[in-house]
């Protein structure tokens, strides 16, 4: 059974935002207590973690869809839902994030390097946060946004500073069972290691790991074999160490050739061509192992290889290849530029960007894009005018309707919110304006202007007596 997943499609769902809240207070002698809906949740992310206690994508290659939870909607008295848990994916380190088309969306090296692979929506306001002076009393709610989704390749790249490659029992795993505390599978046979090991290795003051690769043969590159599965776990080593065989027991194989095969896988595969490289020589304990090996050094050091016999069962010259590994690393550390802290830019808006678009298309129909406009939309609820209204008030705020007769619409003319797979069509049809300042305001409710029936009826008494003692005091007696 696999216990070993480097690369794993993932279908990811964050949470969607709690619809809020249309609710007038009620008590008793408060027949107008005004409005009290509460605002809904904000849904869960769905956030990629680097945690060092994971090795591999399994977990993910059994359970593809991960969804985080919703957030709770509003309710009267003022109560807020409540937001939905985020979804936390631990993922080793090392592992990159393609989107479907290839594109690199991260790079997560570091433990407890972050990121959000899925934002939550946010949640509607309820009635009470969209009371003002001039909306009195809304008959309505803003609903909550949908998560985001989003479909992700996690392919993971192991982090180590040296790389074992070679033909498959040129004994990459032996050697990596001595240098370091690593316990690979090690057998007589071809592909024995079907996944990168690593292991921990110290020589005097410099700690590094060190990976050994699944064997590589002709054709890597192009798919045979192991080689291309595993190949990406050698991009992010500083130094590759060949492991050639000196007691091959194939008459058409030498450490010469394997090395130029090699060699050429990795200039197939690409970006590997400035990593340093050492070649050991491995199995001298054999006699014709020893014997070969002497013969092929001076030809291997007079291409600038600096050459290592070495016999992982007899545990010879171990020390030598260890401390000059260290060497290596240490140089390729120094080398590498420091690393600075991450800085925060502030990008302010330009002052022309209206934050929206408006584009028509071949068919005749204007599409409006931006984030804004179709949140809007989405937050709207259109079985309800009064929302509609509202909709309509916020956008021509914005401006959307001035680009719209800009670009050319008229009445009657279809005009579309949002990406094609996901819009909102209708037929335009410009705020009229005139006569308008007749008809009530959106979301106002006259009865809170209006005097209860009470203070009516004894104003009215009021007013009766104060017209009769005006009478009364206007009354000259006849006199005769």
């Amino acid at each position: 059974m696999t216990t070993f997943v480097d690369r794993v499609e993932l279908h990811v769902a964050a949470g969607s935002g709690g619809h809020g809240c249309a609710s007038v207070h009620r008590e008793k002698f408060k027949p107008l207590g005004g409005p009290d809906g509460g605002n809904g949740g904000r849904g869960g992310d769905v956030i990629l973690v680097v945690d060092q206690s994971v090795t591999t994508l399994l977990d993910y290659h059994h359970s593809p869809h991960r969804k985080a939870t919703s957030g709770k909607p509003g309710e009267g008295g003022n109560r807020s839902g409540k937001d939905g848990q985020d979804l936390v994916l631990p993922v080793p380190n090392g592992t990159v994030v393609h989107d479907k088309a290839g594109n690199v969306l991260a790079d997560l090296v570091g433990h407890g390097t972050t990121y959000v692979a899925a934002e939550g929506g946010r949640g509607g306001l309820g009635n009470a946060a969209l009371s003002s002076a001039r909306r009195k009393a809304p008959g309505f709610a803003l609903l909550g946004v949908p998560g985001g989704l989003q479909d992700i390749v996690l392919e993971l790249k192991t982090v180590a500073d040296v790389a074992l490659v070679g033909f498959p029992s040129a004994g990459k795993s032996s050697l990596i069972s001595v240098l370091s505390a690593a316990k690979p599978k090690i057998a007589d046979y071809p592909f024995t290691t079907l996944v990168p090991n690593l292991g921990v290795v110290t020589a005097g003051s410099t700690v590094y790991t060190i990976a050994d690769v699944p064997g590589l043969i002709p054709g890597a590159s192009q798919g045979k074999g192991l080689g291309l599965e595993f190949l990406r776990h050698v991009e992010r080593c500083e130094v590759l160490v060949h492991v050639l065989d000196t007691a091959t027991l194939e008459s058409e194989r030498d450490p010469i050739s394997d090395l130029d095969m090699i060699e050429e896988e990795l200039k197939q595969y690409g970006g590997l061509g400035n990593r340093p490289r050492l070649v050991v020589l491995n199995k001298i304990d054999v006699p014709d192992g020893k014997e070969l090996a002497e013969m092929v050094r001076p030809d291997l050091e007079a291409r600038g290889y600096r050459v290592f016999e070495v016999s992982a069962v007899a545990h010879t010259g171990l020390k030598e290849l260890s401390f000059a590994l260290a060497d290596v690393v240490a140089k390729a550390r120094a080398a590498k530029p420091q690393e600075e802290d991450t800085r925060v830019v502030i990008r302010p808006k330009a002052v022309d960007d209206a934050g929206f678009t408006v584009v028509q298309e071949e068919d005749g129909l204007f599409r409006v894009r931006g984030e804004k406009p179709e949140r809007w939309v989405r937050q709207t609820d259109f079985s309800n005018d009064e929302a509609v209204g509202y909709l309509a008030d916020r956008l021509n705020r914005l401006g959307v309707e001035a680009s719209l007769m800009k670009a050319g619409a008229r009445s009657g003319d279809g005009v579309a919110i949002g990406p094609e797979d996901n819009a909102v069509v209708f037929d335009w049809e410009p705020t009229v304006m005139a006569g308008a300042e007749m008809l009530g305001r959106r979301g106002e409710d006259h009865r809170f202007e209006a005097p209860r029936p009470a203070v009516t009826r004894r104003r009215d008494k009021q007013a009766e007596r104060d017209d009769s003692e005006k009478e009364f005091d206007d009354f000259e007696p006849f006199e005769g």
